[in-house]
């Protein structure tokens, strides 16, 4: 994903005249009232705003996903193709449990030498909890070299090198982390949600710099998908990213606003991955699936 800094961007004028038409519309709501009544007006509806705000406060405060279907040992073959279909990578989703925690590992090599992986250890000891993050995307494949390190607390590590001019620079420091922050969890996480349950989580987008962003997960609606003639039925979500109504318009604007994603999961008895469409972390919208080995002639 491909984000911008909103501090960069300072005070919106756009704002500032919101506040002065809101001003204007109470100041001449109450021409014709007492100065007393005036006082009382605006004391209760400072009083209604605020009461209102801590409302919302509280109703958005960031929780960690409960679980549902505990995670555990696996290995899975999957496949990397363009959206239209053509082959970009064959690959390979490994998960151990350990004593404590969950170790995951998705490993893609493209036919130019080009590899992508990624990894996060958590715990789900009633809830999710990412406690390592580790993302490695190098080769033609991709715009930049790009490696990074996250951790619990919030530590972080990036480091790139430009493809035009092999420049490499590095970004260190630490984050403020909600609980519900799932990169590399994604698809865990929407195979959790109750049914038709919408649920906004955190992942950090490092673009280079880090930037916390909510994400949607939303189910859209369902299709069916056959194994054989076997039928089963998929819920589409959409993975919706929330920047926020200012970085959105510049994004937007500038053209790097981050586009959605979606995943298609069996949730019938026991939740199945299909399908995700999306660009893996920053680039063009690639195709995952799941595949099965081939038998050599």
């Amino acid at each position: 994903m491909s984000l911008l800094p909103v501090a960069r961007f300072g005070a919106s004028p756009h704002v500032s005249s919101e506040r002065i038409e809101q001003h204007g519309t109470v100041s001449g709501g109450t021409a014709h009232t007492s100065w007393a009544s005036k006082r009382m007006t605006l004391a209760l509806l400072a009083v209604v705003t605020a009461a209102t705000a801590q409302q919302r406060e509280r109703r958005l405060e960031p929780a960690a996903v409960p679980v549902r279907y505990t995670e555990g040992t696996e290995h899975g073959f999957l496949e990397l193709r363009t959206a239209t279909g053509a082959l970009l990578a064959h690959g390979d989703l490994l998960q151990v449990a350990r004593d404590r925690e969950i170790e995951r590992r998705m490993v893609f090599h493209f036919s130019d030498a080009s590899v992508f992986e990624e990894a996060v250890t958590f715990t789900q000891h009633s809830v999710f909890t990412m406690q390592n993050y580790h993302l490695v995307q190098s080769g033609p494949s991709f715009a930049d070299d790009l490696e990074v390190t996250l951790s619990r607390s919030g530590q972080y590590v990036v480091k790139t090198k430009s493809h035009k001019d092999g420049r490499e620079k590095q970004y260190t420091g630490k984050l403020d982390l909600p609980p519900d922050v799932y990169n590399g969890m994604v698809i865990t996480i929407a195979m959790n949600l109750v049914a038709r349950d919408t649920q906004t989580v955190h992942i950090v987008a490092f673009t280079p710099e880090p930037r916390l962003i909510g994400l949607e997960i939303a189910p859209s609606n369902s299709q069916r998908v056959m194994l054989g003639q076997h039928a089963e039925t998929a819920v589409h979500f959409k993975l919706k990213p929330k920047l926020g109504a200012l970085l959105k318009v510049f994004a937007t604007l500038l053209g790097k606003a981050p586009p959605d994603s979606d995943a298609w999961i069996v949730t019938d008895d026991v939740p199945a991955f299909v399908r995700f469409e999306g660009p893996m972390y920053s680039g063009p919208v690639w195709r995952l699936n799941l595949t099965t080995p081939s038998w050599p002639p």
